[in-house]
């Protein structure tokens, strides 16, 4: 294996067995309580702490021997209860394998699956000045977000996350239950080059334990990974919901797709520009926002101001909302916010909650602009959150065919979020259920589901929906993994059937061998 060639040699202590916890163990409930999402539990028979590759192999054996299902937690952001699911199994939790460094013998930089996104971005940033286009979720861990894909703020112009991944190394279970680790890399001589492939939008939880990824930007042989801008110039439009009328309403989401559609090419210069349009459910509290569009842009730019501004008139056409722009601000500053007095702001992944999502390749329909506002003017009083995140998207991911990597929608041009927060246990039954009606709604005209086509692609794994396999609100007749992997589906199969032929790892969305 290739070594860690920053870190400090193990102590006695760290090369010892992996630290198993079980129910009476006074650690045993800070570990079940480590999770994001208050509907679903983590209360397995054992918690494996792994602070090693070695630990996570001995971890694995163990969980095989017991006959125990085996479930992966780095970040824990899951919208499922993948984790969860499988009460009576061990979780091997990789808090403690969290490391970012350089690797010289790869020529790459090492990335461990336990490491979050700000911890990432900080470390690669502040020692090499340097990045890779994750997401903003500065909580989540890079061990699901990069299986997953991977996207964030510069996606547009530098691609997924992983059209950065060099290689993985991953500890897998063998056809006689035994646990050994493999490195797989985008070489394509590389006889593990499939499971690399796999892991390029395969989702988590398929095939086994990744442990580290290396990350290495093909053709950059001198920064070896995105440069990211200097400064980043931010602009925000506002419209309160009092003034959104529908009319008002389609004719923001009309201007917001056609900008989009029109600047998501590999080669636009509006790249350099993200954004993330707002759209909560109105309510009656006083604190309750409106609807909000923030825009970043390089702001080391010529005319960068002015970009921001073409595009902020461009949304707002017609419509008269509030807006600012800002000064060049950091760039580090405005990914990863400084914690304000000691505490993070809480936000709604730490409530009860579901989620959706899809991918656009056109603007919403007018009709489903209809039907989001008739969902979102009058949402249930006991969300805290209901809302829809449009994210920019297209750009630099659109340059990659879609079989060169697992993540296989490689030309939309939005990516959609649906979301229910709430804080108590008994509604959720009736806010769940408004979730999946509005979704079902949303895409009445392709079975409740976006399915691929015109203006849908599809959905992203990392944002995954068990209720894609319900045929009560999935009447399409397209199976749930077409959803996700479209026609890199059988390959992935075949992934699964070479690298984990006992069906060691998974879950209610996990991909089963071929047969």
């Amino acid at each position: 294996m290739t070594k860690d060639t920053t870190q400090q040699p193990s102590t006695a202590a760290e090369s010892a067995l992996p630290t198993s916890v079980l129910q009476g163990d006074p650690r045993y409930e800070d570990l079940a309580l480590r999770r994001r999402n208050e509907r679903f539990e983590h209360r397995p028979r054992c918690f494996q702490v792994v602070r090693n590759t070695e630990h996570v192999v001995d971890a694995v054996n163990a969980a095989v021997r017991a006959g125990d299902r085996i479930a992966v937690r780095s970040g824990g952001h899951s919208m499922e209860n993948s984790v969860g699911e499988a009460r009576g199994g061990t979780v091997i939790d990789m808090c403690a394998m969290n490391s970012v460094y350089f690797d010289s013998e790869r020529n790459a930089f090492a990335i461990e699956a336990g490491a979050t996104l700000g911890d990432v971005y900080r470390q690669l940033y502040l020692n090499w000045g340097v990045t890779i286009p994750g997401g903003w979720g500065h909580t989540v861990c890079a061990g699901g977000h990069i299986q997953g894909g991977g996207y964030g703020g510069l996606s547009r112009r530098h691609g997924s996350t992983v059209d950065h991944l060099l290689g993985v190394e991953v500890v897998v279970v063998d056809e006689h239950g035994e646990a050994r680790v493999v490195e797989a890399t985008r070489d394509p001589q590389d006889p593990h080059h499939d499971l690399w492939w796999g892991h390029t939008g395969g989702g988590g939880g398929n095939f086994g334990v990744v442990t580290r990824y290396w990350m290495r930007t093909p053709g950059t042989p001198e920064s070896l990974l995105p440069r990211p801008p200097a400064t980043m110039i931010s602009g925000v439009l506002a419209w309160p919901w009092e003034k959104m009328s529908r009319d008002a309403f389609q004719t923001l989401l009309r201007n917001h797709g056609e900008w989009h559609q029109k600047h998501s090419a590999p080669d636009s210069p509006y790249t350099a520009l993200s954004s993330i349009l707002m759209l909560p459910g109105r309510a009656e509290r006083s604190d309750a926002m409106g609807l909000t569009l923030v825009g970043l842009v390089d702001g080391s730019l010529p005319g960068a101001q002015s970009m921001m501004s073409e595009f902020l008139d461009a949304v707002d056409n017609g419509l008269s909302g509030a807006r600012f722009i800002t000064s060049p601000q950091p760039w580090l500053y405005t990914m990863v916010p400084p914690v304000v007095d000691g505490e993070m702001q809480r936000i709604p992944e730490y409530d009860r909650y579901k989620g959706k999502a899809a991918y656009l390749r056109k603007p919403f329909t007018s009709e489903q602009v209809d039907t989001l506002y008739d969902y979102l003017v009058e949402p249930p009083a006991e969300i805290d959150l209901a809302g829809v995140w449009l994210n920019s998207y297209g750009g630099r991911v659109n340059a990659i065919e879609p079989e060169a990597t697992a993540l296989s929608q490689r030309d939309s041009i939005l990516k959609v979020v649906y979301t229910a927060a709430w804080p108590a246990p008994k509604d959720d039954g009736k806010n769940i259920d408004w979730l999946r009606r509005f979704y079902a709604d949303v895409y009445a005209d392709t079975g409740g589901v976006p399915v691929p086509g015109e203006i849908n692609d599809g959905s992203y794994i990392n944002y995954p929906d068990a209720d894609f396999m319900d045929p009560e609100w999935n009447t399409s007749g397209v199976p749930w993994h077409y959803l996700y992997y479209k026609d890199n589906y059988p390959r992935l199969q075949r992934v699964k059937a070479r690298w984990d032929p006992l069906n060691t790892f998974r879950h209610a969305l996990s991909i089963p061998p071929v047969g």
